[in-house]
This record gives structure tokens, C-alpha cells and sequence, in this order.
């Protein structure tokens, strides 16, 4: 085996400017924790849901859970740039997270109520990111959650504007 292919990641200092790089970088983890869960909840609503709103819940969560596949990679790649490791093992992904599975099999209301109230979860995470980043000097971040917060918030607006109907 080539010893270019025995290098394993580590951690890096970085001089930037950005104070308590693990603190961020930890909640950055977290967010990324919650999007990854989230994906995949998003995904199997997607292939399992049914009734007459199937079309348009199909439709909403493939969009949702495509943007989000691009958030998590940018995620991981902004906790990579403040010199720390991204979760690398799916138990870190589960620990860390705040979304959950349901017990039961969801109806389509249910799991347009399951997966706003996910993504409610997940935008306040990212407000209390944006605090931290904001303390830590840390504008790039703080850009990236209010524009990750902004996609999370306007899906918790749409779930439920289809679960009224």
C-alpha cells in the first residue's frame, strides 16, 4: 500500500481569528448531526408517503432533502476549515442529534408535523450557533447557519402550509 493512502486526518491549528474553534466546531457537528438524521427521515417520507397530497409532499421533500444533502457537505466542510474532524462514524451522527424516529408508521399529516417540528428543532440549534459563532469571531459561520436557519425555518413554514389543507 502506497504511504500517501496511510495518512489519517487529524486535527489542525488554524489562525483566523476565530475563538474557541472547538466550541464552534462542536456545534457545527451537532448541526450537521441533526441535517444527516434529518435527510434520511426527509427521504423515507418521501418514498413512503401516500393520499391525495402525495404528489406535492413528494415534491417538497425531494427538494428538501437535496438541499440539505449539499448543507451537510458544507457543513462538514466548514468544520474541516476550522481545523477539526468532521463525525466520521454513525454513531456520533445518532448521539449527537435531536431528531428522532417515530414509534409508529406516520400518516402523511403526521409526518408533515414530525419533520416541521424537526426542522423547527433544527433552526433554533442553528440561532444558538449563530450567537456562539458571533462571540467566537466567527462571521463565516454565523453566514453559513443564518443561511442554513433561513432553509429551515421556510420548511417549517411549508409542511405546514400543506398540513392545513
Amino acid at each position: 500500500m502506497s504511504e500517501a493512502l496511510k495518512v489519517i486526518p487529524t486535527t489542525d491549528e488554524v489562525h483566523t481569528g476565530v475563538a474557541d474553534v472547538e466550541d464552534v466546531a462542536d456545534a457545527l457537528a451537532d448541526v450537521l448531526a441533526d441535517t444527516y438524521r434529518l435527510i434520511f427521515k426527509t427521504h423515507a417520507y418521501h418514498w413512503n408517503v401516500t393520499g391525495p397530497a402525495f404528489y406535492s409532499i413528494h415534491k417538497l421533500t425531494e427538494d428538501q432533502y437535496e438541499n440539505m444533502f449539499t448543507a451537510a457537505d458544507e457543513l462538514a466542510e466548514r468544520i474541516r476549515a476550522l481545523g477539526q474532524l468532521a463525525p466520521m462514524r454513525m454513531a456520533d451522527i445518532m448521539g449527537r442529534s435531536q431528531v428522532e424516529d417515530l414509534d409508529q408508521t406516520p400518516s402523511a399529516l403526521e409526518m408533515l408535523e414530525d419533520l416541521a417540528a424537526d426542522h423547527e428543532r433544527l433552526a433554533k440549534r442553528l440561532h444558538a450557533l449563530i450567537e456562539s459563532a458571533g462571540d467566537s469571531k466567527d462571521p463565516v459561520t454565523e453566514d453559513l447557519a443564518t443561511e442554513r436557519s433561513a432553509f429551515h425555518e421556510e420548511a417549517v413554514w411549508m409542511l405546514r402550509a400543506i398540513a392545513a389543507t
